[in-house]
């Protein structure tokens, strides 16, 4: 072959390469791959997440999170995601990695006794792939872990294994979507599944429905019941798996949507029907959906309840070997409605076996206790009974009757025993057992039933009010009844778990047939409201939160304290019998106090109270109270003010040079008290009275190493004392006119360089010193007689604005150079008060609150209404943070009963 010839073939394999190389990256790797076609076929339950962030806030709400973290296997991941997060780049690297992609997580059977997961992760840019890389390489540098890389079917897996213990984890990269298991098997059948892209996806039934996409759902679950039983034969008993099949027979496939509200867990959506022969479905085909009226008849002692809306021929075996009595056991059944239940009964050891109850509504009561007289004569039964109240038991003379009359999933556990039968108002009851059927009468007979607790009801409130099927579990009755269903092996998990499982007691699954020929299909799980509150999801106007707080909300304004950078701020509130309760950034009640009374004023802040952290100072009518961030006490408090004293304000200064703190409390008197946080008064402070009403709570600095006390009365006169209570040099000094505000100040480190500015009655802005000069006075705009001035401080000390009220609903705001920044009226002629919330870099905020109609108006900088409305606020005061990372405001308000979070993103 000539050397030209060889150079031209040559160029023209790599042109082809290169080609290749360009159409897979250009259209192979770029076209969406569906995540539902990668799952293998028998997987029995898949999990699609999209708002990771928003996931994991919701399941910190409703206090989930702590539970999820017990779990073993979560512990096991967590350490991997702490791992990655050390390697990466940023903390919580893996939270931000997952964001708002879809991820599939399926759940398979990989053994009798065993089940793993696998994940499916897409990646969508090069900076994650880089990301991905820069992991896999730290982890291959790291000396606990080994990195190994093989083919497998032109692919390319890497498998990552603990050193220490040999468990690890193996992924491939397939068209941009991580496959990720603990089991090669797994990402291996994946990789399979690819080279047959004809085989239809395990969602394919559902064609495009996609609940992800819907407003407030968190999560999509697809059930395949085919593949349930094995799952749930890795858990329980062999000898359970026969009724397992039989109710997971009624469909093939589930698409439920999850969203995580407040108490509860809720899934919503359809279930496609089984079509095989002998199947639950096709014996319920046709029936009729019903409420669950049995409720009244229902005892508390209820462990699990299996509800089915049929009529008994549809139940019952197509025919039956035992023909004892079979004419009259037909005649009963003709007299049987179409409602029945298998109940099993709470019990006090896991190795007692738990009582079954057969409860089946009849048409006739009357009829139906003909029909059991004649079968007890029939059999030779004695017809002798016991009497529970108003009920009476009777033996049963028939073995298996609840199976013959109502088919294989009431078939007795073990050796068939006559057993025994009573009625109870409309209701057959049959039990295998006469000291269940006892219990249940006692039980009954005292009025121990679901209609009258509350807890039962509101779950019966919150489910389907028609269903063919449905089943009820109480974790609470059932847990020893769980514990006698696990195979050993599993027994230790379930009680290292208890804690999730007794999260939500209440569990209710139920199908009601479709017009589709689909079964709507719900799952709840549901705890009773317990605590002082129950969280919620509460969307309007943007993203946030609900607390409703079951004694209600006073109208005092909730209060933010120091928070992490990134983090929301926990927030103090008081309910209305006069409990404080410490709202944490996930949504809950970190701590709650009665501290005797309601509070006087919003809490305060004191830095350096515990070493080097912020206390809480709170002030009752006559006591003061300084608490941690975890509600405890400070040493030496609360502080007891005399019994004839009704405090109003609370100020305070900061330790400093191994002195304790000072506080500083003034009486609607205007009567002053000085103390420090050992409780040691000055001579000079038991009590100061002043001569005239003060016109804003007293101000306690601290200026060069010492204690001012600063007060502004109604008359327009300041006064101004040391920690002794002498007047400092050139006070009392006069504004001139009539003052209705508090000062905004400008701390130094003299008095002379420490400036006050004040806002009087006269429309006169006046800045003066701790050493008593008044600068030049500053007219802002007009006044009259009615008209009040307020001069409002930023919380942070960055600024201030003035507000006028001319007492007719007409507020006005300035700046302090007299410039108008917000000018409306309002419907009502009360106090409104206003909030000026200042984070710096022209983020500004104002708060004007209406109280009457309970109103909350958030103006921006530039004096727009943010929202274009206003926000519902029954308090006169609302709470703003800013996050810098997110560019995003949290809005914190009280409306009624419920402390609300909201999320704004503003210009």
């Amino acid at each position: 072959m000539s050397n030209r010839l060889l150079v031209l073939l040559s160029g023209l394999l790599l042109l082809m390469a290169l080609a290749s190389y360009v159409y897979y990256r250009r259209v192979v790797a770029r076209t969406p791959v569906d995540p539902w076609a990668l799952v293998p076929e028998d997987a029995a339950l898949v999990i699609a997440t999209r708002d990771h962030p928003t996931l994991v806030r919701r399941l910190k709400e409703t206090q989930l999170w702590d539970n999820l973290a017990s779990l073993r296997y979560f512990q096991q991941v967590e350490e991997q995601v702490v791992l990655a997060d050390s390697l990466g780049s940023t903390k919580g690297s893996v939270l931000d990695f997952l964001g708002r992609k879809t991820v599939l997580t399926s759940l398979h059977v990989t053994s009798p006794r065993s089940f793993d997961l696998l994940f499916q992760v897409p990646v969508s840019s090069v900076r994650e792939h880089r990301q991905i890389r820069t992991l896999v390489e730290g982890l291959g540098r790291d000396v606990r872990y080994q990195v190994r890389t093989r083919d497998y079917h032109g692919n390319q897996m890497i498998t990552v294994t603990q050193r220490r213990n040999g468990l690890g984890l193996t992924y491939v990269n397939y068209r941009n979507t991580l496959i990720i298991s603990a089991n090669a098997g797994l990402v291996e059948a994946v990789l399979q599944r690819t080279e047959f892209p004809q085989q239809q996806s395990i969602a394919a039934e559902f064609g495009a429905t996609d609940y992800l996409q819907l407003k407030d759902v968190d999560a999509a679950l697809l059930i395949n019941y085919r593949q349930l039983p094995p799952f749930l034969g890795v858990f329980f008993r062999p000898e359970l798996r026969t009724d397992f099949e039989y109710l997971a027979s009624i469909g093939s496939k589930s698409l439920l949507e999850m969203k995580l509200t407040g108490n509860r867990v809720l899934f919503n959506g359809f279930t496609n029907a089984e079509t095989a022969a002998g199947s639950l479905h096709q014996r319920l085909r046709g029936q009729r959906t019903g409420r669950l009226r049995m409720a009244e008849v229902l005892s508390t002692r209820t462990a699990a309840l299996v509800h089915l809306h049929a009529a008994a021929r549809a139940l019952r075996p197509a025919a039956v070997t035992d023909t004892l009595a079979r004419p009259l056991v037909d005649s009963l059944a003709a007299t049987l409605d179409d409602e029945a239940a298998l109940c099993y009964l709470a019990t006090s050891s896991p190795r007692v076996l738990p009582g079954r109850l057969a409860l089946v509504r009849t048409r006739n009561a009357a009829r139906t206790a003909q029909w059991l007289g004649l079968l007890r004569r029939r059999t030779g039964t004695s017809p002798s009974f016991e009497r529970f109240g108003p009920y009476q038991l009777y033996q049963n003379g028939v073995p298996r009757l609840a199976e013959r009359l109502l088919g294989p999933l009431f078939a007795p556990v073990g050796a068939a025993a006559p057993g025994a039968t009573a009625l109870v108002g409309d209701y057959l009851v049959l039990a295998d057992d006469a000291a269940a059927l006892r219990t249940y009468l006692a039980d009954v007979a005292a009025g121990q039933t679901w209609t009258r607790t509350p807890s039962q009801v509101a779950l019966l409130e919150e489910t389907t009010p028609v269903a063919q099927l449905s089943v009820v579990l109480d974790t609470r009755n059932s847990w020893n009844m769980l514990l006698r269903a696990l195979v050993e092996e599993r027994r230790a998990g379930l009680l290292r778990n208890e804690a999730l499982l007794q999260r939500f007691p209440q569990v209710a699954l139920q199908y009601a047939p479709a017009d589709s020929g689909q079964y709507y299909t719900q799952l709840v799980l549901r705890h009773p409201p317990v605590g002082p509150a129950v969280a919620g999801p509460q969307t309007a106007g943007g993203v946030g939160s609900t607390l409703n707080f079951q004694a209600g909300l006073a109208p005092l304004g909730p209060v933010l304290l120091p928070a992490a950078a990134g983090r929301p701020a926990p927030v103090l509130v008081q309910d209305r019998r006069g409990t404080v309760h410490l709202v944490t950034p996930d949504n809950t009640v970190g701590w709650s106090d009665s501290l005797g009374g309601p509070l006087v004023g919003p809490p305060g802040l004191l830095p350096g109270a515990f070493g080097r952290r912020t206390g809480l100072l709170l002030l009752t009518a006559n006591r003061i109270h300084l608490l941690d961030e975890r509600g405890r006490s400070a040493r030496n408090f609360p502080l007891n003010l005399p019994d004839t004293v009704q405090a109003a304000s609370l100020s305070s200064a900061p330790p400093a040079d191994n002195q304790p703190a000072r506080l500083l409390v003034a009486d609607r008197y205007a009567n002053l008290f000085l103390f420090d946080a050992r409780g040691n008064a000055p001579a000079g402070w038991q009590p100061k009275r002043l001569d005239f009403a003060l016109a804003a709570p007293p101000q306690l600095l601290r200026v060069g190493g010492r204690d001012v006390v600063v007060c502004l009365l109604e008359n327009g006169y300041i006064f101004a004392y040391d920690a002794l209570g002498n007047p400092l040099p050139g006070f009392p000094i006069s504004l001139g006119a009539r003052l209705h505000t508090s000062a905004f100040v400008e701390a130094g480190p003299t008095l002379r360089r420490t400036r006050l500015t004040v806002v009087n009655q006269h429309a006169e802005l006046l800045t003066f010193t701790l050493s008593g000069e008044i600068g030049p006075r500053r007219r802002l705009t007009t006044w009259s007689r009615n008209s009040v001035f307020r001069l409002v401080a930023d919380p942070a000390g960055r600024g201030y604005v003035v507000t006028r009220d001319d007492g007719q609903g007409h507020l006005t705001v300035l700046d302090a150079a007299g410039r108008t920044l917000v000018e409306q009226r309002f419907l009502t002629s009360a106090e409104k008060p206003a909030q000026l919330f200042d984070f710096g870099n022209g983020r500004r905020v104002l708060v004007v609150t209406e109280t009457g109609p309970g109103k909350a108006y958030l103006y921006d900088a530039r004096g727009r209404l943010i929202g274009g409305q206003p926000f519902d606020s029954s308090a006169p005061t609302v709470g703003l943070s800013y996050d810098a990372t997110a560019a995003t405001y949290q809005l914190f308000r009280v409306v009624g009963t419920e402390l609300r979070r909201l999320t704004l993103k503003m210009d």
